[in-house]
């Protein structure tokens, strides 16, 4: 049964937490100035109204892991923490003799929840932000960080070995006769420390290539969703290569040309307020730079009617493709050039007249649409009177012609001077992902598989986002204060 949250102050309470807490604090005047009542708006389907004992309220609940990110700390350690810190209860909204929840009941109600609602949840402290009028939406920010998975990363002869020991264990569950005849001639507990021979490893491949044609479609559920996990590690796909068994949707990336990481990414929307607006989860090997992955979050923030007028993102985002979807969001691309592209010192393109000019002043006269571009062409008179034709006119052809892609003349049609001011201001999402790193454990996954890591982000962009709001609310607060004063 739903667990109700205590809306009515007691004496006792107020008068403990009155003398012994400070008058300014951020986590208090985060729990004084949101409102947390969409919380058991999401969960309430999720509890019988009038069956069972009733539960802790959803809202004190979502506090705790809340808190948890909020000072990156354990589900235990938290737990510990809320039954003697008078803040962390205050903040939680439990009195001072309520019973304090155990991690046990915070594992369960974070798993209960899962990643859909706690996106929502997130989406929620958006939807607040935007209401409350905190959102510039003048320029949208897009990055990505990586996020290290917690694996220990088996060389490929054991990483096949501990795939079979799970498989077996699975099959314990259902036929454990059949686990123990498995047992003896496919489970190897010894490990293989440094580098195995290319013997070693044929030998292990093809001991668990048997071992997949035993067991591979007999026994069904959690048996078969771990011969699937093998079957990648021996044949990797599109997906790339499973390294782990414990988190086989982790990838092995690169933070940059010569730093490979084995995770996920992080890849996040950011408005110039310094508030997060949508989040996705990649794993590590995914580009974030690619259309599919931007048009995600682009179509995140506006289904949740945040609309930006630019778009700034590092040299990654450079593509065509990219700089037409912020088109068609009605979006100026402020993204730089991973290269140079030259088109001809001599020649200039003009946008306004939509037409290319060359060094000695004379403009195209004509065009052709091709595949991605427009082909430009020159007078025959003016190219052949031109004291530097043979620079730029072909042999055989008897005036000059210039290619621009669509890519090209969408970026001249940025203003250089905005362009640059966007681009300072996008640092401010790799600051955010540094304050994420150090004080809200963002740097290394708590948990596994890239649902668990979604939720472990949501959390924290929701802890910084709030932290964020309070920062902007507090003076809109005292001047209200003031001005009542």
């Amino acid at each position: 049964m739903l667990g109700k949250e205590k809306k009515q102050g007691d004496f006792f309470n107020d008068y403990v937490y009155g003398e012994l807490l400070p008058e300014e604090d951020t986590l208090l005047s985060i729990g004084r100035l949101v409102d947390f009542s969409f919380v058991e708006e999401e969960v309430a389907d999720l509890y019988s109204e009038d069956r069972g004992r009733p539960s802790y309220p959803p809202v004190v609940l979502f506090k705790m892991l809340f808190l948890e990110h909020y000072a990156n700390l354990s589900d235990v350690e938290l737990s510990k923490q809320c039954r003697y810190n008078l803040l962390y209860r205050a903040f939680v909204g439990l009195g001072v003799s309520d019973p304090t929840p155990d991690d046990t009941t915070l594992v369960v109600f974070r798993a209960r929840l899962g990643e859909a609602r706690f996106e929502r949840l997130f989406e929620k402290v958006v939807e607040e932000a935007q209401e409350a009028g905190l959102l510039k939406e003048r320029l949208k920010i897009v990055d990505a960080t990586h996020l290290i998975a917690d694996v220990a990363i088996p060389n490929t002869l054991n990483l096949l070995r501990q795939g079979r020991k799970r498989v077996l264990k699975r099959l314990d569950r259902v036929n454990r006769k059949a686990r123990r005849e498995l047992e003896g001639r496919y489970l190897e507990e010894r490990k293989v420390y440094g580098k195995p021979s290319q013997e070693d490893l044929a030998d292990e491949v093809e001991l668990t290539q048997a071992f997949l044609r035993e067991v591979k479609g007999k026994y069904g559920g959690k048996v078969d969703e771990e011969v699937e996990v093998i079957e990648k590690i021996l044949d990797p796909g599109e997906g790339g290569k499973v390294r782990s068994v414990v988190d086989p949707e982790a990838r092995y990336g690169m933070k940059r040309k010569d730093q490979p990481f084995f995770g996920y990414k992080v890849h996040a929307s950011q408005d110039e307020s310094g508030l997060v607006t949508s989040l996705d989860v990649l794993p590590g090997n995914e580009n974030e730079g690619s259309p599919h992955h931007l048009r995600r979050l682009v179509e995140k923030d506006e289904e949740k009617g945040v609309h930006h007028q630019g778009l700034a993102a590092d040299a990654l985002y450079d593509s065509a493709e990219n700089r037409l979807l912020a088109k068609r969001y009605e979006m100026e691309a402020f993204i730089p050039n991973r290269t140079h592209q030259r088109q001809g010192d001599q020649f200039f393109y003009d946008p306004e007249g939509d037409r290319v000019r060359c060094g000695q002043g004379k403009s195209s006269i004509g065009k052709i649409r091709q595949e991605q571009g427009v082909l430009y062409y020159f007078s025959v008179s003016d190219c052949q009177s031109c004291p530097v034709r043979t620079g730029c006119v072909k042999q055989n052809e008897g005036r000059a012609r210039v290619y621009l892609s669509d890519d090209y003349k969408l970026r001249m049609k940025v203003d250089p001077e905005r362009k640059r001011e966007a681009l300072r201001v996008r640092k401010a999402i790799e600051r955010k992902f540094g304050e994420a790193k150090k004080w809200h454990g963002l740097g290394r996954a708590r948990y596994r598989t890239r649902a668990r890591v979604a939720i472990q982000a949501f959390l924290v962009f929701i802890v910084m986002n709030l932290k964020r709001m309070v920062k902007l609310l507090l003076p809109r607060e005292r001047l209200r204060e003031s001005a009542a004063g």
